[in-house]
């Protein structure tokens, strides 16, 4: 980008440092769909043991030379490293392979410039790309010393390392400032929504777990999908009705990926932020991946690192059209709670039982009651209508009024309690905690106790 390096070609050569349990094979598969993802043709997968790194290349120089070997056989112009290589490292190894050289962080981010959409998911790779392109400047120009500077030339001015280091500089100070107007803006469009009283649902999961086809089922948009990693990286929001509750907002975000560089977090921030300002997450998680486990955990993880692990999480088990055995089901926990729900984006079943279970648990902090009110209680009765409160007004044989309520539990309390009244009595009670399923425990929990009921 800034400094001299070998042309990219699309013939790779896959470096797989560690390969003796079932978790380095699932990497290793998973590395490989990267690579296809990001345009190259993998031709060779050369492992090594973990025991024989060295700091200078990272792995031995017995692989180093089966390394070259395969290059030379395939003609490849690319090899690709499922780890992180420092810069030195990376340079060692071009310098003696004779071709470019691209770790996992590097893969990942020609993948996301790849498939950025928007001004915003540019300005955001970009970024990104800067960051992980300024710790690898050092010695990238060595066919230039100094520039001079004066008509004279007297002195040396700037070397082009630090020419290139203030001009990255400059470019992520003017990208921060523009992506903080986006995010000046995405906190405006929040806070109107929470004004008029309409939850976010936010879609998160694995890379490739289905979530843009499920956004599609639900909204009835046609945004990008395809079978590949990282197919969706711009934020997508749409309005969408679900029955027995009222409008949402339904959010289709980036997906997640073991070791996603904290580059690309901080990157994606501002797209981020909605799965953390949302009312409600649906896990995707693809059903049909004998791993899905360690995805849901991965997928906790980076959750925890947002801030969003707190936020209520219902798991979708996605793709129930390519199990045989599967069949659309909502499973509830001890309380009668929706805690998991398999469905087909593609085929549509089990699209229903959803909706259902979004309903329930958005409307837990709703409550539904009728209120009487007296005749000094008119700015009550005004502050119930001005929030869209009030579903029906009647009158009984006395001629009081009752109000028919359906709000959120928090602002009928705090309406209440602004009009010097006691709002307990009027309110359902909750019911009791009790043990129950909780997403991401593990399947194991979930065949313990089968609580569940076909939709």
């Amino acid at each position: 980008m800034f400094f001299e390096r070998p042309d990219s070609g699309e013939i790779a050569i896959l470096v797989q440092v560690g390969y003796e349990s079932a978790q380095d094979e699932a990497d290793a598969r998973e590395f490989e769909e990267l690579a296809i993802s990001a345009g190259a043709i993998p031709a060779a997968l050369i492992t090594a043991s973990r025991r024989l790194t060295t700091p200078r290349t990272l792995i031995g120089s017995g692989k180093l030379e089966e390394l070259a070997a395969a290059i030379a056989a395939h003609e490849a112009k690319l090899v690709l490293f499922n780890h992180t290589l420092s810069p030195s490292q990376e340079r060692n190894l071009e310098k003696e392979l004779k071709c470019r050289v691209l770790d996992r962080t590097g893969l990942i981010l020609d993948i996301f410039a790849l498939r950025a959409r928007s001004h915003e998911g540019k300005l955001q790779v970009e970024l990104a790309q800067l960051k992980h392109a300024s710790t690898r400047l050092v010695r990238g120009w060595t066919h230039l010393d100094r520039q001079k500077g004066g008509i004279g030339m007297r002195g040396a001015g700037e070397t082009q390392l630090e020419l290139d280091q203030r001009l990255i500089g400059a470019r992520i100070k003017a990208i921060h400032k523009s992506l903080g107007k986006v995010r000046s803006q995405r906190d405006q469009s929040r806070r109107a929504r929470k004004r008029a009283e309409i939850p976010t649902v936010s879609l998160v999961g694995y890379t490739n777990a289905g979530k843009s086809s499920l956004f599609n089922r639900l909204s009835g948009e046609g945004t990008y999908v395809a079978d590949q990693l990282f197919a969706t990286l711009d934020s997508t929001l749409r309005k969408i009705q679900v029955p027995t509750y009222g409008q949402v907002i339904l959010a289709d975000t980036v997906g997640f990926i073991r070791d996603l560089p904290h580059q690309l977090v901080d990157a994606f921030r501002a797209t981020l932020e909605e799965t953390v300002a949302a009312s409600l997450l649906l896990h995707v998680v693809d059903c049909h991946n004998d791993e899905r486990a360690l995805l849901i955990e991965e997928v906790q993880k980076v959750l925890t690192e947002i801030g969003a692990e707190d936020i209520p999480t219902l798991l979708v088990y996605n793709k129930i059209d390519l199990l045989p055995e599967a069949v659309p089901l909502v499973e509830r926990n001890a309380q009668g709670k929706p805690v998991r729900v398999w469905v087909s984006a593609h085929s549509g079943a089990g699209i229903e039982g959803l909706l259902t279970a979004i309903a329930e648990l958005l409307g837990e902090d709703f409550v539904s009651l009728a209120l009487p009110l007296r005749p000094d209680q008119g700015k009550l009765r005004s502050r119930f209508y001005a929030v869209g409160a009030v579903q029906a007004e009647t009158q009984d044989e006395a001629a009081t009024p009752w109000l028919q309520l359906r709000l959120p539990r928090a602002d009928f309390i705090r309406l209440m309690q602004e009009a010097g009244q006691d709002p307990l009595p009027w309110l359902p009670r909750l019911p009791e905690p009790a043990e129950g399923l909780i997403p991401g425990q593990g399947e194991e929990q979930a065949a313990a106790r089968p609580v569940g009921r076909a939709v």
